[in-house]
């Protein structure tokens, strides 16, 4: 008598699919996070040049905030992330994936235009320079894009990064959609943490690699570092493309019709919308969300107002260009490592490569107060997340806790902009100290953030049917969003108002524009970002109460057990008689 052992991990009979192979399944999770990535450098590709904005294009606090607010525009009040929503839900991941990619595209090529040399002078900045100043209705409730007095290469960006905004938030719930297609029941959380910590390099690179485009050849051009974004946005398509084909043959596999079944109504919103912990779960996401990516538009400019650079000499070795890359490099060589290390099976190997991405850390901070570049501090914002986001993906899809990760992260995104707000000017004129403030709350803001993907996003499959996950996820963007226009347009609005000194010197003729563009006193836009955080964390304990009375499941673990086990032993073995 012989035994022979059967696969426990699907029925016997079961086709394996795709999404079952875990080489297939994380390939898409790659293609799906590369094109994020693509799209997380043009969201902030402006943001560390925010000075040379100001001093080469006029663009002041006001206007700078105005038109990346505009980014959200038409997501939040012309509805479209509604309708992204169900196009999602109608017409399934890949086609929306691909639609994301070339409205995006559109969108960045106008942004870029509007920099150019072309654009100014043309007939085109006339006509912006002369319309646009009053949009009736939504100047009377005073949520218009555009301004009197706005400048028109600000005007034209704007519209560019609306559309651009349409595209990239179409392409958000898509991405969560799609995870959610080839990763439910399996390590989910993981996936979604990866994903983000892959995405949000993408803010690293725009850090260090935007400041040089613009300053490239010694003449400053900020649309070449547009351009630069936009080539990878080309890039982007690429990847959405290709996982347009790896989608398609595993809906071939598993006789899946995505675009056919469970068409949207719209009763289903209000299934939606009548769950607590929906909208409990989109609050704390606009909230906590509000906190980090407005202030990521500005965080370049808030490091050169609070931290004394040394301008470096043309021929120094710091200054070149060369530095760029090798610093870029090492950045890589933290993320890789830092990633890798929680998947090494031995320890050795695991400790080898946690403490080669410790002393990449300190090398690349090194290099970057050597080379004077607030862009450069700044990057190392998702370095610690991409480290500790598999720790936190693993631990929720085994463990669970999610609730309480939220809570967590409350807590460290309050205690970042109050160091931000209170700490860090205490140090203007110690050059070694302030960076040093800098660097660690930059690291703590960017762990705080990877606890969002790695336990908000995987919770929500569990709030909502299935069949209306897209609009789940596309109306808690569309919240989002709500956020995402007002606070970037607050911060500027703030920083003119509490400013009044530095708007009047300028008028004077007594300061530079240069020189204005990093003398703004932040502490007051950082409080009302602080503040957030204390409304998420009030929302974060009131949801672990609500989870825990109406069982919703937000502290359960996110693997469920093969299905194998529910027709059998984990590992089964049958007995065959030999003749």
């Amino acid at each position: 008598m012989t035994k022979t052992k059967v696969d426990a991990a699907r029925p016997a009979g079961k086709i394996e699919l795709l999404r079952d192979k875990a080489w297939a399944r994380w390939t898409a999770l790659g293609l799906l996070a590369m094109g994020m990535f693509c799209s997380y450098v043009f969201m902030d590709v402006l943001s560390p040049i925010k000075d040379l904005l100001q001093s080469t294009r006029g663009w002041d606090s006001t206007a700078f905030g105005t038109m990346q607010g505009s980014e959200t525009f038409l997501n939040v009040f012309i509805f479209f992330l509604i309708f992204a929503g169900i196009i999602l839900d109608k017409m399934g991941v890949r086609f929306t994936a691909l639609l994301s990619g070339a409205v995006m595209l559109v969108g960045a090529t106008i942004n870029w235009y509007a920099l150019t040399d072309a654009f100014q002078g043309s007939s085109l900045q006339e006509w912006f320079t002369t319309h646009l100043n009053y949009i009736p209705v939504f100047d009377e409730l005073g949520v218009s894009p555009f301004y009197e007095g706005m400048p028109a290469s600000a005007k034209l960006s704007a519209v560019g990064f609306m559309i651009f905004g349409c595209g990239v938030e179409m392409a958000g719930i898509t991405v969560s959609r799609g995870i959610v297609k080839w990763f439910k029941g399996r390590e989910m959380a993981l996936a979604m943490g990866s994903e983000m910590a892959l995405a949000r390099l993408g803010v690293a690179t725009c850090m260090i690699f935007s400041p040089m485009f613009a300053n490239l050849g010694g003449v400053p051009d900020v649309s070449r570092s547009v351009a630069f974004g936009v080539v990878l946005l080309m890039i982007a398509m690429i990847m959405f493309i290709v996982y347009f084909f790896m989608d398609r043959k595993l809906d071939a596999q598993s006789g899946e019709a995505e675009e056919k079944d469970d068409p949207f109504r719209i009763s289903d919103l209000g299934k939606i919308l009548s769950s607590l912990g929906f909208w409990l779960v989109a609050l704390l996401c606009v909230l906590y969300y509000s906190a980090i990516f407005p202030f990521q538009k500005y965080a370049v400019n808030m490091l050169q107002c609070n931290i004394e650079f040394t301008p470096l000499a043309e021929d120094s070795f710091w200054a070149k260009d060369a530095v760029t890359y090798i610093q870029y490099v090492i950045m890589l060589v933290v993320a890789v490592t830092a990633f890798a290390g929680n998947f090494a099976k031995q320890k050795a190997m695991r400790f080898g490569l946690f403490g080669l991405s410790i002393v990449s850390l300190v090398v690349y901070c090194w290099m970057g107060y050597q080379k004077q570049s607030a862009g450069a501090i700044f990057a190392v914002f998702p370095l610690l997340a991409v480290g500790i986001t598999p720790i936190l993906g693993k631990y929720v899809d085994y463990k669970g806790k999610a609730a309480s990760m939220l809570v967590l992260g409350s807590l460290l995104l309050i205690a970042c902009h109050l160091t931000f707000a209170f700490v860090l000017p205490m140090f203007k004129g110690n050059a070694v100290g302030g960076v040093i403030v800098a660097y660690v709350t930059i690291l703590v803001l960017g762990a705080s953030f990877s606890l969002v993907p790695a336990s908000l996003w995987p919770s929500v499959p569990k709030l909502v049917d299935a069949k209306i996950i897209g609009s789940a996820y596309a109306l808690i963007f569309w919240i989002q969003n709500i956020g995402l226009w007002l606070f970037p347009m607050l911060i500027g609005k703030v920083l003119t108002s509490t400013n009044t000194d530095i708007e009047a010197q300028v008028a004077a003729g007594t300061m530079s524009e240069e020189v204005a563009s990093v003398s703004y006193n932040y502490t007051w836009a950082l409080v009302m970002l602080a503040c957030l955080g204390v409304a998420a964390l009030l929302i974060g304990l009131y949801l672990k109460i609500v989870d825990r009375k109406k069982h919703l499941g937000l502290e359960l673990p996110n693997v469920t057990e093969p299905s194998a086990e529910k027709v059998g032993v984990e590992e089964a073995e049958v007995e065959s008689v030999d003749m």
